[in-house]
C-alpha cells in the first residue's frame, strides 16, 4: 500500500513507518554529534550523567528526544512508557509505535538496555509493572522524566474518567489560525470553561499523576540517592495567555510548578534528590495546531528564530537541557541547575527574548492570507506537522509500498 498523509481539522491521523523510524535514527545521530562535540563522557566513563532512566510518555516528542538525550549521548539503560496502537500486518499503528520499535532496535545495537512498556501510564498496573522491570534491571532510578500528554486521564483508584479542555476562562476568545495544508488564515473561537471543566483539565494534565508515580516508586525503593525528576511545561508569549496560561491548560501547568515544588521538598528530605519543571519552546504539535493564535504564531515565530539562528526542534531542546542545564560538565551538581525565582527551568530563553518578541509579535499583527509566505514558515512548519507522523522525512521513497505495518 502507498501511504499518503491524511489529515482532518488540521490533525494527521496516519504514520508511515519508514518515516517515523527515519526521523528516530535522525535523532540519534544528532545526540551522537552532539556527545563528540562536547566532549560528554558517559556514567560508564567516568561521567556525571545519568545511568538508569524511566521516561513516562516515551514515543513523542520532547518525551522521545529525552530518551534519546539519555541513551545515546550519556549511555543510559531507560524504561519507557506510553500508550500506543500497534500496527499489524494490514493495519497502521501510531506514530509512537514505530518511534519505539526504532528505538529499542538501535538501542539494542548499541549495547544499550532499553524496555519499552505499552499501557496506561496513568494506571496503578502499569506502575506495578514498570517498578517489576526496574527490579529485573537491579538498578534504581536516577532520572524520571514526565511527559505524558493525553486528553483524558483515567483516576486509577475511582475508575472515573476526566476530559481536558483547552478553553479561555471568564469570558470567550477569539483568535487567527493557520491552516497549514491550504495555506490561509482561518478563525477559531472557544467559550469560557466551566469550574467542572476547568477542574476536569487540572485532574488530567496537572501533577497528580507524576506525584503518584513518585510515591510509589519511593515506597517500592526504586529511586537512587540524588534522584531527579524533571516534567516538561509551556508558558509561552503574553499573546497566548488568555487561551493558555491564563486558560484550562494554564491552571493545569500551574498544578504541575506547584507539585514540582512540593517533590522538591519531599525528594531533598528523603534522597537528597531534586524536582523541577522545565518551561520549554513553543513546538508543533497535535494540539498546538487547533489552538486559536498558537498555529499562526509559531509559523511567524519559526521564521523570526531561525532568521537569528536560534530555532530549536524537540532534539535540540532536549539536548540543551541534558547538557546545559541537568548534567552542567564532569562535576556538576545538581545545586548548579540554574533556575528562575520559581524553581523552573527555563528552555523557553530563546523564544521569550525581547527581540525575538517583539519582531514576532509585528510580523504577526501584519500577517495577512496576501503576505503569509513572507511572515511565516510555511514550509517549516508543514514539515514538522508532517514529520511527525513519519512523512515528508528526507531519505524516504513515498511511492514506495509499505508491505506490512508491524515491522520497520
Amino acid at each position: 500500500m502507498i501511504v499518503e498523509p491524511k489529515i482532518r481539522s488540521n490533525i494527521c491521523i496516519n504514520a508511515h513507518p519508514a518515516g517515523c523510524a527515519k526521523d528516530t535514527v535522525r535523532q540519534i545521530e544528532y545526540v551522537k554529534a552532539q556527545k563528540a562535540k562536547r566532549g560528554i563522557k558517559t556514567y560508564k566513563e567516568g561521567g556525571k550523567g545519568p545511568a538508569t532512566v524511566l521516561v513516562l510518555g516515551c514515543s513523542t516528542g520532547y518525551g522521545l528526544a529525552s530518551r534519546i538525550a539519555a541513551s545515546f549521548e550519556y549511555g543510559a539503560d531507560t524504561i519507557g512508557v506510553s500508550f500506543e496502537k500497534e500496527g499489524t500486518e494490514t493495519r497502521g499503528g501510531t506514530p509512537g509505535f514505530y518511534n519505539n520499535m526504532a528505538f529499542d532496535r538501535e538501542a539494542k545495537a548499541a549495547g544499550l538496555k532499553s524496555v519499552t512498556i505499552n499501557g496506561d501510564a496513568y494506571s496503578n498496573e502499569v506502575r506495578e509493572q514498570v517498578i517489576a522491570e526496574i527490579k529485573k534491571l537491579g538498578k534504581k532510578i536516577d532520572l524520571l522524566v514526565y511527559s505524558l500528554a493525553s486528553p483524558v486521564r483515567t483516576d486509577p483508584e475511582t475508575k472515573v474518567m476526566y476530559k481536558s479542555v483547552i478553553k479561555p476562562i471568564g469570558k470567550p476568545y477569539s483568535g487567527k489560525c493557520l491552516d497549514i495544508i491550504q495555506e490561509k488564515l482561518t478563525e477559531a473561537s472557544a467559550e469560557p470553561a466551566t469550574e467542572e471543566e476547568m477542574a476536569n483539565t487540572v485532574k488530567v494534565m496537572g501533577g497528580e499523576d507524576w506525584k503518584l508515580w513518585i510515591d510509589a516508586l519511593t515506597k517500592a525503593d526504586c529511586l537512587s540517592e540524588g534522584i531527579c525528576t524533571v516534567a516538561y511545561s509551556y508558558i509561552g508569549p503574553e499573546l497566548s495567555h488568555a487561551i493558555y496560561r491564563d486558560g484550562t491548560i494554564g491552571g493545569a501547568k500551574k498544578h504541575l510548578e506547584k507539585t514540582a515544588r512540593e517533590l522538591d521538598a519531599q525528594l531533598k528530605s528523603s534522597l537528597g534528590g531534586r524536582a523541577y519543571v522545565s518551561e520549554n519552546k513553543g513546538l508543533v504539535t497535535r494540539s498546538s495546531a487547533v489552538i486559536p493564535v498558537i498555529s499562526l504564531y509559531l509559523a511567524v515565530l519559526f521564521k523570526v528564530m531561525k532568521e537569528m539562528n536560534l530555532h530549536e526542534g524537540c532534539i535540540e531542546q532536549m539536548e540543551r537541557l541534558f547538557a546545559e542545564r541537568l548534567y552542567l560538565g564532569p562535576d556538576s551538581q545538581m545545586t548548579d541547575i540554574p533556575v528562575d525565582s520559581e524553581n523552573r527551568i527555563r528552555l523557553d530563553d530563546w523564544e521569550l527574548r525581547e527581540d525575538v518578541q517583539s519582531k514576532a509579535v509585528a510580523n504577526m499583527n501584519a500577517t495577512t492570507d496576501d503576505n503569509l509566505a513572507q511572515y511565516c514558515d510555511l514550509a517549516g512548519y508543514k514539515h514538522d506537522f508532517l514529520a511527525a507522523n513519519g512523512f515528508d522525512v528526507e531519505g524516504i521513497d513515498y511511492s514506495k509500498d509499505v508491505e506490512r505495518f508491524d515491522v520497520i
